[in-house]
């Protein structure tokens, strides 16, 4: 019974009927499953006050961060992981759509200076954002649906201008292009987005590279700077 409950749960939260749970685990460790949620639950509606918009069941962890809640939007059974930052101050604020994970100690900002307000960010369906990822969103970033990410990804969506030499680099403003990344993509971990990066659907960035330039659909890259090893839908190897 236990079992079934949880398995419904699940899947009507991450609207996923075929989701199913491993027959190994204990029906001990599903009813301290169950409490931890239900507790994550509970604080998930205090924290929800105050939202722009906010769908039921928000799970949210321990000493968690969410200045600006007015321009912070949460879809359905969304989690949000001990100690992360949510700092939506920003033109376009942050959207996080249905099912989306963050991990623990994710740090999510906006704006880096008030006098040049940043531009947001939205995340997709169904998006893990692992434990400790950066998303530096002042010039804005996009995330689709169903992308998964290793720990400690980065994104920096500006770069410092440090063309002159006679005034200090923190008094030359920024660019800004922003950041895309489309449906279906993996990044592992300790990789490193820069501004202006698109990564075209269905992409896997190899862990620990450096994207400096747009990825086509269904490449599987790796190296720093990234370069395209091979097409997924192919298997052609890139020489």
């Amino acid at each position: 019974m236990i079992r079934k409950i949880v398995e419904f749960l699940i899947r009507w939260s991450k609207r996923d009927h075929g989701y199913a749970l491993d027959l190994s685990i204990p029906t001990t460790t599903l009813i301290k499953f169950l409490f931890r949620r239900f507790i994550m639950l509970l604080r998930g509606q205090i924290k929800r006050l105050g939202c722009n918009s906010s769908k039921f069941l928000l799970f949210t962890g321990h000493r968690i961060t969410l200045p600006y809640k007015n321009l912070l939007t949460i879809g359905r059974g969304v989690t949000i992981g001990d100690d992360s930052i949510i700092d939506s101050l920003s033109h376009n604020g942050v959207r996080l759509g249905d099912a989306v994970n963050i991990g623990k100690g994710v740090v999510i900002r906006c704006t880096g200076v008030l006098r040049n307000l940043g531009v947001g960010l939205i995340v997709g369906n169904g998006t893990n954002l692992n434990d400790y990822a950066f998303l530096g969103a002042s010039g804005g970033i996009i995330i689709g649906s169903n992308v998964l990410t290793g720990v400690g990804i980065c994104f920096h969506s500006e770069n410092h201008r440090f063309n002159r030499i006679d005034i200090p680099i923190s008094e030359q403003g920024v660019n800004r292009k922003g950041i895309v990344v489309e449906d279906d993509c993996w990044i592992g971990s300790r990789c490193i987005i820069l501004d202006g990066v698109k990564i075209g659907k269905g992409s896997v960035i190899a862990a620990g590279s450096v994207v400096t330039k747009d990825i086509p659909e269904y490449s599987v890259v790796a190296g720093i700077p990234a370069k395209v090893l091979r097409d997924r839908r192919n298997n052609e190897v890139k020489k």
